[in-house]
């Protein structure tokens, strides 16, 4: 048992290093430029703050720690993103272990997240959506942790309370999971009586109130900025009666149409698609709550409130789907039919960098064909005919000043949109369309 065991970790390690190695060459090879949100998240991290005009900052704080490293290198910053997936794919597999008491098995249900896009094609792009993963399944296995065991650790309440803080810090619809998981156990003490309330639990939430304090003060400072423009996203400022009918419609489809090469892999590993769901089965309770719940209460909003959800929003979601489907049919799995499995997973595994590659060569006006780079080059030869001193700060929307932030030599710090204060106080700017550069 422990060779076959430490055969599947070999074969677990190599398929996170393959899938690293790849989704951070194609890109580099593939794309001139980087994408928008990484852009994006760059830019903010020049000027670090407790929050930014469209998301909380952990992203930015991230993606400016590898600036430090590595600088203006874009293979970095793919590679930042396939790291995050890396560690959700080892939490995940640890998760699993536990629940499924079977190595092949657990292998598998990390394998079948290969066929949702959201954990291949759209990973070049570190953004706030791919911040949240290695979170998520951290939030998710320590949860577990304190859920399953008798004994009630410090440290697990801890870690749950720290992780839960950074993912809400990525992005705030982290908090979906986080009340799915308290009303699971509200639910197991409450109502089942399967578990009695301690002290500890308040740990958890000391930590993530207390870590999120500073956010909460820019916030308040900032006039909630961050919160209107979600709620901008979501469509909200233009209802209509329809929406609330429309919107969770187009999201089941979609959701539907995401889930089929996931369900297809399921299908090729099933004797039988038959299940008996037994709320009395601890395990599958708590995939229910981590799984289920996070997305029917985001259906529920959209129902109620006729918000839009846009798909990129669920990339985190599905992190458990592999172990919550094959724990429900485990005893219905036909290890024969894993040949069939293997070359489904293989066919999807290298369909996406392929499909990938081919979009990002073939089309030539995407964010990614932006000539960054020149652009910079031809605005520092602008900036030192009429200057000698360097670029100390950049204004303009994130994508043409994050740019030349991100380009420049020297770095130049990002100070938001035009900031008519700041130029008049600079004893040295120009301004080329949009954005302006300029010395404090």
């Amino acid at each position: 048992m422990n060779a076959l065991n430490r055969n599947i970790n070999n074969i677990f390690f190599i398929f996170v290093l393959s899938h690293l190695i790849i989704w951070t060459l194609i890109p580099t090879l593939t794309n001139k430029n980087l994408p928008l949100d990484t852009i994006e998240a760059l830019a903010w991290g020049s000027n670090l703050d407790w929050g930014f005009n469209k998301h909380p900052p952990a992203s930015a704080f991230f993606s400016e720690v590898f600036f430090q490293i590595f600088g203006s290198q874009d293979w970095a910053y793919y590679l930042l993103s396939q790291i995050f997936i890396l560690i959700s794919f080892f939490f995940i597999f640890k998760f699993a272990n536990e629940i499924l008491k079977n190595s092949k098995l657990s292998l598998i249900s990390v394998l079948l997240l290969e066929a949702i896009y959201f954990f291949n094609f759209t990973t070049p792009e570190f953004n706030v959506n791919v911040s949240q993963l290695p979170f998520w399944s951290l939030v998710v296995y320590y949860s577990w942790k304190v859920y399953d065991k008798k004994e009630i650790k410090f440290l697990d309440c801890f870690l749950v309370g720290l992780f839960a803080a950074i993912g809400f810090l990525s992005k705030y619809l982290f908090i979906y999971l986080l009340i799915s998981i308290d009303l699971l156990f509200i639910y197991i003490i409450f109502f089942k009586k399967t578990k009695k309330f301690d002290f500890k639990y308040l740990i958890t939430l000391e930590v993530f109130l207390v870590l999120l304090v500073p956010h909460f003060i820019w916030l308040y400072n900032n006039d909630f900025i961050t919160i209107t423009y979600g709620l901008k996203r979501a469509g909200l400022d233009e209802l209509s009666f329809i929406d609330h009918l429309k919107y969770p419609i187009i999201f089941l489809l979609k959701q539907a149409g995401i889930l089929i090469p996931f369900l297809f892999l399921i299908w090729l590993l099933v004797k039988k698609i038959k299940f008996k769901i037994n709320l009395n089965d601890k395990k599958l309770l708590f995939l229910i709550f981590i799984n289920i719940l996070p997305i029917a209460l985001l259906l529920l909003t959209s129902i109620v409130t006729g918000s839009k959800i846009r798909s990129m929003w669920m990339t985190p979601f599905y992190s458990f789907f592999g172990v919550l489907f094959i724990y429900i049919f485990q005893t219905q799995i036909n290890l024969k039919k894993l040949n069939s499995f293997l070359y489904g997973f293989l066919f999807f595994f290298f369909l996406s960098p392929i499909i990938y590659s081919y979009v990002s060569i073939s089309q030539t006006d995407k964010r990614t064909d932006y000539p960054g780079k020149d652009i910079a080059t031809k605005v520092q030869i602008t900036w030192d005919k009429n200057f000698d001193k360097e670029i100390e700060f950049v204004t303009g929307n994130e994508w043409n000043a994050g740019n030349l932030s991100y380009h420049l030599k020297s770095r130049p710090r990002w100070e938001g949109y035009t900031n008519d204060k700041l130029l008049n106080d600079s004893s040295q700017f120009i301004c080329i369309d949009d954005v302006c550069l300029g010395r404090y």
